[in-house]
């Protein structure tokens, strides 16, 4: 070491504050070697210089540490914009036949309210214009073609709603499915997602750990 004038990086002469590369880092080794790349292992370095070098390379740390946390932004924005994709996706238009439509409208009808206050309203016109009216007891009691339209009403609504209800239960087993792949599909983004957070997490872990060791190393130089 006694050989070494002159810093090959400032040109400064000062014996006592020269560093081999021995006790150099090396993230501190390249970043010298990407300035100078004439810099061999033989050559020394002097203190301020490597306090330069060191700065600079804490700095790049930072900066680094700083495009880290725009990519785990970035990231996490960009797993939610899928999961919105996936989760609001309209059911495609369905092509109904004439068949498809009737049995969904007399479904529709015969389930509501609408369909309980009209056919009360019927049966009670057809009960008393047959109880009293004497002149139109078109079907006397006990109501025997009342009862026969009644069955034949039962008989052919029945099949049309269970027609109503089989399709829907198809349309809902394919909204299950896909509910199911939504599902499934946000569960492996979310473990893909913590996956690279923690390998950015462990890489900046280790950078911090190199800048407080550099850190230390310049408190014990200004020390002594």
């Amino acid at each position: 070491m006694d050989e070494i004038t002159t810093c090959p990086t400032c040109g400064r002469s000062d014996m006592a504050g020269f560093r081999t590369q021995r006790v150099i880092p090396a993230a501190i080794i390249q970043l010298i070697q990407a300035e100078k790349p004439e810099w061999t292992e033989a050559d020394g370095l002097c203190l301020d210089c490597l306090n330069r070098y060191r700065t600079e390379y804490v700095n790049q740390v930072l900066r680094s540490d700083e495009g880290d946390l725009d990519v785990i932004e970035k990231l996490v924005t960009k797993s939610f914009e899928d999961a919105e994709s996936t989760a609001f996706v309209e059911d495609l238009p369905e092509a109904l036949t004439f068949g498809n439509r009737l049995a969904d409208k007399v479904a529709a009808f015969g389930g509501s309210w609408a369909f309980i206050i009209f056919f009360g309203c019927v049966i009670a016109v057809w009960i008393t214009l047959n109880t009293f009216a004497l002149a139109f007891r078109f079907d006397p009691f006990p109501y025997i073609l009342l009862n026969l339209v009644l069955s034949c009403l039962a008989a052919m609504q029945a099949p049309v709603i269970m027609m109503s209800q089989n399709r829907q239960e198809a349309k809902d087993r394919i909204r299950a499915e896909r509910d199911y792949r939504t599902n499934l599909k946000a569960e492996l983004e979310i473990r893909k997602l913590h996956d690279k957070i923690d390998h950015l997490l462990t890489r900046q872990m280790k950078r911090l750990m190199e800048v407080q060791m550099i850190q230390v190393e310049m408190m014990s130089e200004r020390r002594d």
